[in-house]
């Protein structure tokens, strides 16, 4: 890999930056010139139409290239000629091109909005330079991770490279989205707590950063997590064992079996199953960890959370198929409730 290539890996060169910047446009090319070394050397940087950067470097006495340039690991005179060219680069680097991460363009948007969102960029760890991690700064957990390889590892029958992101999600939801076309079992990591996505734009990319948020929950302690905002769940509601709409019908405050994390002020968003099989109630959490003792064939229950009502919908506004396009394929048990859904019900 050449100098220019090592410097401009992951770059996008800004065309509107570099005329500003001192370039000038000639046969199809931007070229811009410099002296350096007091004048000794002249750097010459050409950038063609679809932004491959290359330069050559002359010593302005003779006006012959100075090839030990492009001898690695030169040191001496040859590496202080190396290290100045590197810096006109750098400047170049600087002023007339942005950041591009990764190489498919979903990677790239990706870490966009997650730069947007949380404000973290990826850290390459590893010498191949093709993976990318983002993890929490507070405490260096990871959180995602963009990585090139190659189809194969994925599905045996498919070849060719391709970008995928791992995340961590509820080990209750990834047999659900396996079935999906784009989430594969997670590659060297393991495949109970994270999961592989292409990112090919086979997932829309707003369903791919409900997930990213899912898994940054992660990296949050237990109050944190509601804190950050993660306090809309889906809670299931089985009328073979409770009729809640025969509840909610005689009172708007009932109490209900405690459920995961839920605290107070949370939305519980409850989802009547079969024959309803839809998100029926919005409920508001006014009260947890109250001791109860319930025990039958079907239940046990040692402490319940009292529910408010605060909304009905219509049996078909968010039935199961429509929980589907929202990568929500069953209600088990409580789950947090995907962003781009919550937005939806609100």
């Amino acid at each position: 890999m050449s100098i220019e290539e090592k410097i401009f890996k992951r770059t996008i060169i800004d065309f509107i930056r570099l005329e500003k910047f001192g370039f000038t446009k000639s046969d199809g090319k931007w070229t811009y010139s410099e002296l350096f070394m007091a004048g000794d050397f002249k750097a010459v940087v050409n950038i063609t139409p679809k932004g491959d950067v290359s330069g050559t470097v002359f010593e302005t006495a003779t006006e012959d290239e100075f090839l030990p340039l492009r001898v690695e690991n030169m040191e001496g005179f040859a590496g202080e000629v190396r290290a100045e060219y590197q810096k006109i680069l750098d400047n170049i680097k600087a002023n007339c091109c942005r950041i591009n991460y990764f190489v498919h363009p979903q990677s790239n948007r990706l870490t966009q909005a997650i730069f947007e969102t949380y404000g973290d960029v990826p850290v390459f760890p590893w010498d191949n330079d093709d993976a990318g991690v983002f993890k929490n700064p507070d405490n260096g957990k990871w959180y995602a991770l963009i990585m090139c390889i190659d189809r194969s590892k994925l599905n045996k029958k498919l070849s060719g490279k391709i970008e995928v992101m791992n995340i961590k999600l509820d080990e209750v939801k990834i047999p659900e989205l396996h079935k999906q076309k784009g989430f594969y079992p997670a590659y060297h990591m393991n495949k109970k707590n994270w999961i592989t996505m292409t990112l090919d734009n086979t997932v829309p990319d707003e369903f791919l950063l409900a997930l990213i948020n899912e898994s940054h929950a992660f990296t949050l302690g237990k109050h944190k997590r509601h804190r950050a905002g993660n306090n809309a769940w889906l809670v299931p509601a089985n009328p073979k064992f409770f009729d809640i709409e025969a509840a909610f019908a005689k009172q708007k405050e009932i109490i209900w079996k405690q459920s995961s994390d839920l605290q107070v002020g949370n939305t519980a968003y409850m989802y009547v199953g079969a024959p309803i099989s839809a998100v029926l109630y919005k409920c508001t959490v006014t009260a947890v960890d109250i001791p109860y003792d319930y025990e039958d064939e079907n239940l046990k229950i040692s402490k319940v959370m009292k529910i408010k009502l605060i909304k009905k919908y219509a049996k078909d506004f968010m039935n199961l198929a429509k929980l589907g396009e929202y990568g929500v394929r069953t209600v088990r048990g409580p789950r947090i409730c995907p962003p781009n859904l919550a937005d939806v019900l609100k």
